[in-house]
């Protein structure tokens, strides 16, 4: 028989037995620890879960809590992605963890709460990228030597990614630089910089994921601007170019030159080409120079200004002909490095006095061209003589100059359709030319020791296949209409004969007159009479008496 205190016992044993089997619907469960790969789907299955009951068929309600618990939605015992287009699961925007806590409750009550620890498996879903201050444009000297570092660049990767870097060998500027180390990114000078041959480089860099299957690869494209540095030597100008590359020349220095009479003293002397003049060949740099002469000064007869580079004459030549000429050689020098230096000739010939300037005999020439298709032809003027303008200088006993330079310039449209040689005689470029074009042009010539000129003008008249060309310029052609020139030359031979025998004929006929006069006359001018003077009749014997 059970007492009362059993009875309390056993009743109190019940009512913990049936609070028990109510909470074990809670029950049954543990921390979810799971994986997802990021980008997953809405409704990926994240875990499935062991609690006793079934929510919704029982009293239990489950409820997710915590700072990622927006992430996931329940389906029954089934915990799922929560994600949508405009919500996507990005590994690098997250982290590699998301954190939320599963709470189950009964009657509204706690009964049991689980951790829930969802890692997010990376996904090689983002390309490198560089640094944007790492491949900035970069100033770098030409004195910079080989093997230096030039600069460093630096991608990187959010996925996490090895990178390696290379250069595209393929560019222009491609072998002034390499990179040794792949994953370094630095950028090593390869081949010496030049200014004075280029003042701007590209150099292209990759980017490249090596570790993934994608090989995912950006690119970056490096200026690099090339800093003038002071390792160029002076050069006399105007620069004579003995070989070109682009921007690069390689030149010699000019030789100036000058003439000079004995009259001369105290005379600046202008050079040509001039004035004497050098430049540092750093160009951006441009050194002051000083100037001196090195030798042919001839004890101080000429002097220079150290800045300037003027050339003065201080005493006059006392003889040509003992000293016909000088030759100085000059030097520029850099004033902060005297070891940087060139050195020009300038010539300096004593002439004798030029009295005359050079003329032309002609202000304006005439000359013709028969329309043709050769590539070249001789200028001619009346008689189809070959058309020379020549200028006379009244220094030379023949007026014939050597030193008289001719050129040729359009007063016309004739750009660079005529030549003159330097012995006057013009060449056309026929094969350009068509029938009735005239062209203008205007002669100079030069004095290339005095400098004088002279001016004349060329008229030229391009005729027709077949015409003649005028034998003067009075129209002689006009007599003679279409004839040739050797029926023309026989008509006038015909009539220079005709005029001969006519005047033959009249003095014949004057002297046959004066033949045939009476012959009383004759006798009376033997006997000194004159013929107009009548004969008196003898005397009749009456009137003697």
């Amino acid at each position: 028989m059970l007492t009362p205190w059993r009875l309390f016992l056993c009743q109190m044993a019940l009512n913990v037995f049936y609070h028990i089997a109510k909470a074990s619907l809670c029950l049954g469960g543990q921390d979810i620890f799971a994986t997802v790969r990021e980008n997953s789907p809405t409704g990926e299955i994240i875990a499935n879960l062991s609690i006793n009951g079934d929510p919704g068929a029982n009293s239990i309600r489950l409820c997710l809590t915590g700072e990622n618990a927006d992430w996931f939605y329940l389906e029954g015992r089934t915990i799922r992605l929560n994600s949508s287009f405009s919500k996507t699961l990005d590994r690098e925007v997250l982290g590699s963890v998301l954190i939320a806590a599963l709470t189950c409750y009964e009657n509204d009550i706690i009964r049991s709460r689980y951790r829930i620890m969802v890692e997010i498996l990376n996904e090689n879903d983002n390309m490198p990228y560089f640094l944007e201050d790492t491949i900035q444009p970069r100033y770098i000297s030409e004195l910079l030597t080989v093997n230096s570092m030039v600069f460093t660049v630096k991608a990187r990767d959010v996925d996490g990614d090895t990178i390696t870097y290379m250069t595209d060998k393929s560019t222009a500027d491609a072998s002034y630089f390499r990179i040794d180390l792949p994953n370094s990114g630095m950028v090593i000078l390869d081949k010496p910089l030049d200014y004075e041959t280029k003042t701007q480089l590209q150099v292209v860099i990759f980017a490249v994921e090596t570790t993934t299957k994608e090989k995912y690869s950006t690119t970056a494209t490096v200026t690099v601007n090339v800093l003038d540095g002071d390792d160029q030597y002076p050069q006399f100008q105007p620069c004579a170019p003995v070989y070109e590359d682009g921007d690069h020349n390689i030149c010699t220095n000019p030789v100036y030159s000058v003439n000079i009479t004995e009259t001369d003293e105290d005379a600046v002397l202008y050079f040509s080409p001039g004035p004497i003049h050098a430049e540092d060949g750093d160009k951006d740099i441009l050194t002051p120079l000083v100037y001196s002469i090195l030798s042919g000064d001839d004890d101080g007869r000429f002097t220079i200004d150290s800045k300037t580079a003027e050339i003065s004459l201080r005493r006059r030549v006392e003889n040509r002909l003992l000293t016909p000429s000088f030759r100085l050689r000059i030097m520029a020098s850099q004033v902060n490095d005297l070891k940087k230096y060139s050195v020009a000739t300038a010539l300096v010939h004593v002439v004798s006095e030029n009295l005359f300037p050079p003329f032309f005999n002609k202000t304006v020439y005439k000359g013709f061209l028969i329309e043709s298709s050769s590539p070249a032809t001789l200028v001619t003027t009346y008689g189809n003589q070959v058309l020379v303008v020549q200028a006379i200088d009244r220094d030379f006993r023949d007026g014939i100059n050597p030193k008289i330079h001719y050129t040729m310039q359009p007063l016309t449209g004739s750009n660079k359709l005529y030549h003159i040689t330097q012995d006057g005689i013009v060449i056309a470029k026929t094969d350009r030319l068509r029938a009735f074009d005239r062209h203008i042009l205007e002669v100079i010539a030069t004095d290339e020791e005095s400098g004088e000129t002279a001016h004349a003008s060329v008229d030229i008249e391009v005729l027709q296949r077949g015409q003649p060309v005028p034998r003067s310029p009075f129209g002689e052609e006009r007599l003679f209409g279409d004839m040739n020139a050797g029926m023309a030359g026989g008509i006038a031979a015909l009539v220079l004969i005709a005029a001969v025998t006519v005047l033959f004929l009249f003095l014949w006929l004057a002297k046959r007159r004066r033949e045939r006069r009476d012959p009383a006359d004759r006798g009376a001018v033997a006997l000194g009479k004159h013929p107009n003077v009548e004969a008196s009749s003898p005397v009749s014997p009456r009137h003697a008496l």
